[in-house]
Formats: C-alpha cells, sequence, structure tokens
C-alpha cells in the first residue's frame, strides 16, 4: 500500500466542502474507507493530488446526500460506486480510457495474477496481452483483483470496501483467474485459489 498519501485522520482534509456538523455514523464511515478509497483512487489515477480531490468529492457527495445513503440497500456498495463514477470521470475528463489505463498499479496487478496462477514467466515477453486481459474482466472482477493484489487487502476487507459477500469476492476472484488464464492460454493450478483470506 502506499504510504506517501495525506492521513486519512483529519476529517476537515476530505470533508472541506461540508459546511455542517457531520452525523456521527458518516464520521464513522469515513474512518473506515477513507484510506482504502484513496488508496484505490491513487492506484487509478496514479496521481496523489488527483486523488485527494476524487475521494474529497466523493465523501462531500456522501455528506450532503447522507440520508439517502442509509436508506440504500448497502451504504457500502452505494459509496463504492460513487467512488468508482468519480474515478471514471476523472480518467475521462483528462481524456484516458479508463478500461485502458496501464499505472504501475496495473503493472503491479499483472505480476501478482501472473504468480497466483502459478504461470511461466515467458508470458511476460508480451505484457499487452496480459493488460489487455485484466482490462478485459468485469468491473467487479476487476476491482477485486486490484484491492487484493494491488493494495493487498484481505478478502474480508475487500468485502467490507465493495458493500458484498466474503464469498462474493471470493467468486470474483476465482473468475478474473480463470478469464485471465484462459486469454492467455495458460493453465489454473487448482491450488491457486487457496490464499489469505
Amino acid at each position: 500500500m502506499n504510504t506517501d498519501l495525506p492521513s486519512p485522520d483529519d476529517h476537515g482534509e476530505y470533508l472541506a466542502e461540508v459546511r455542517y456538523t457531520l452525523p456521527p455514523a458518516l464520521e464513522a464511515f469515513h474512518d473506515l474507507y477513507v484510506k482504502a478509497y484513496l488508496n484505490y483512487a491513487h492506484a487509478m489515477l496514479g496521481d496523489k493530488a488527483a486523488a485527494v480531490a476524487v475521494v474529497r468529492r466523493c465523501f462531500s457527495h456522501l455528506a450532503l446526500n447522507w440520508e439517502r445513503v442509509m436508506r440504500a440497500e448497502s451504504p457500502e456498495a452505494y459509496a463504492w460506486a460513487l467512488l468508482k463514477a468519480r474515478v471514471d470521470t476523472h480518467l475521462r475528463l483528462a481524456g484516458l480510457d479508463p478500461q485502458l489505463v496501464e499505472t504501475a498499479a496495473f503493472q503491479r496487478t499483472a505480476r501478482a495474477v501472473l504468480e497466483s496462477v502459478r504461470c511461466k514467466f515467458e508470458v511476460m515477453e508480451t505484457s499487452l496481452g496480459l493488460y489487455t486481459a485484466i482490462a478485459s474482466l468485469p468491473e467487479r472482477q476487476y476491482d477485486v483483483i486490484v484491492l487484493l493484489y494491488v493494495l493487498g487487502y484481505p478478502s474480508y476487507r475487500v468485502a467490507r470496501i465493495m458493500g458484498v459477500e466474503r464469498d462474493t469476492v471470493r467468486s470474483h476472484r476465482r473468475l478474473a483467474k480463470r478469464r485471465i488464464a484462459q486469454k492467455l492460454g495458460l493453465p489454473l493450478y487448482a491450488d491457486a485459489g487457496k490464499e489469505k483470506e
């Protein structure tokens, strides 16, 4: 995980635009998820200042719509979708295709996935095939791969961040590895699914 990001402990830093007393539930939500959101945004955008700005806008939106957020089936899933939309919007405004962003995080994801399927490293001769395979994953599978392998969160934490069940994270991880292995014509070993929980 990147420790160069500003500390998430100061609510004023990330909720600067909010000019009223925050509900205690929002403060608790902020404390639980702001670091993960900053790390994800930084991994996707490759720019600390942009990550802070995106997360600040995300939490400002949550603060202004907190009652509606709390009525959502899963406030975590609502907030995660909002963060993803803000990151995508930022990338599009910067003239980048969110599906083709090749940051250092993307390269780390590629290496981690290759290692996790125990394949031969001659595939690394052409990174483009691997990037294409990862970029073509369905959105939730891609998010799980990034949160697990780039940001290093255990599956129970990924489930909380995304607002889904832990079994859903395991399923997305397994399906993502299978898709990547298929696209690259690699075997997927039976024990590859046994990872840190």
